[in-house]
């Protein structure tokens, strides 16, 4: 099990998580388009985590021969001016249930980076810790995967000593 940490202040932003062997596969057909989120299923289930070993969010570059992208389903809807952009974020941002950090809040105005139901995740760091440090990229638009990435520089992971 592992709780990940603000790195600037320390305070924990999720519970004790169980490590999936890698990004599960999500399907954006099951979006609940009726209901009340209109949100596709989260990437990962409540209670796990799993490491993105791909670029993942901001910055956004142009593309280069042969770079990988995000399978489909969990492709970034862009902002009309970024669309020929790919990630190039950090590698090895670790992938939580956005319900499994409640104590993170959403940082100021998204602008053009938010979509018609929620931060498109397109726009940087958007959510922070209670002393106020940037630590996630939350993307949670009907139209795109709705994920949470903790910065892997600006967050760390604890396994607490379960042998006692």
């Amino acid at each position: 099990m592992t709780v990940f940490s603000c790195a600037k202040c320390g305070a924990e932003l999720t519970p004790d998580l169980q490590k999936l062997h890698g990004v599960p596969d999500v399907s954006l057909r099951d979006t609940d388009w009726h209901g009340d989120t209109r949100l596709a299923p989260s990437t990962v289930p409540r209670g796990s985590y799993a490491i993105d070993p791909e670029p993942w969010g901001a910055p956004f570059v142009a593309p280069v021969p042969r770079a990988v992208s995000a399978p489909a389903n969990r492709a970034l809807l862009m902002p009309p001016a970024m669309t020929d952009m790919v990630p190039a974020g950090p590698r090895d941002s670790a992938i939580v249930h956005p319900e499994d950090a409640p104590s993170l809040r959403l940082a100021g105005s998204l602008g053009m980076h938010h979509g018609c139901c929620g931060p498109l995740g397109t726009g940087g760091l958007n959510m922070t810790c209670v002393c106020g440090a940037g630590v996630a990229t939350l993307a949670a638009d009907c139209m795109g995967p709705h994920e949470l990435h903790l910065d892997p520089l600006r967050t760390y992971a604890f396994r607490p000593d379960t042998s006692l």
